[in-house]
């Protein structure tokens, strides 16, 4: 099982050719280190594609998912962010996560 603490989520769209090392020195780059047991997240231009990078402490784990219809709601700018266990679990289904409430239901603002 791994595990995960914290997911962070960069706002930057990344070329989906990058592979784990690649990405690896963006995490550097955008989140100033790759700690253990940390999610990084990543998505394409278009919203279509997301890869996340794990440190699990002993090494580099990279997931990747693609939408068939529809598109991931990503944040805008360059910037990077830290996202709730449910705002990732509405992320990855191309729910709208920023409007996730306390509670856990999705309003409309």
């Amino acid at each position: 099982m791994i595990r995960v603490e914290a997911l962070w989520l960069s706002a930057a769209p990344l070329d989906m050719r990058a592979g784990m090392d690649t990405l690896l020195a963006q995490v550097v780059r955008v989140f100033g280190e790759a700690r253990p047991h940390h999610a990084y997240l990543f998505a394409n231009r278009r919203g279509t594609r997301m890869k996340v990078l794990v440190h699990d402490g002993q090494g580099i784990w990279l997931a990747c998912r693609r939408l068939h219809q529809g598109r991931f709601r990503w944040a805008e700018g360059t910037g990077a962010l830290t996202l709730s266990r449910a705002q990732f679990d509405a992320l990855v289904l191309g729910l709208p996560w920023q409007q996730l409430a306390g509670d856990g239901v999705i309003r409309m603002i």
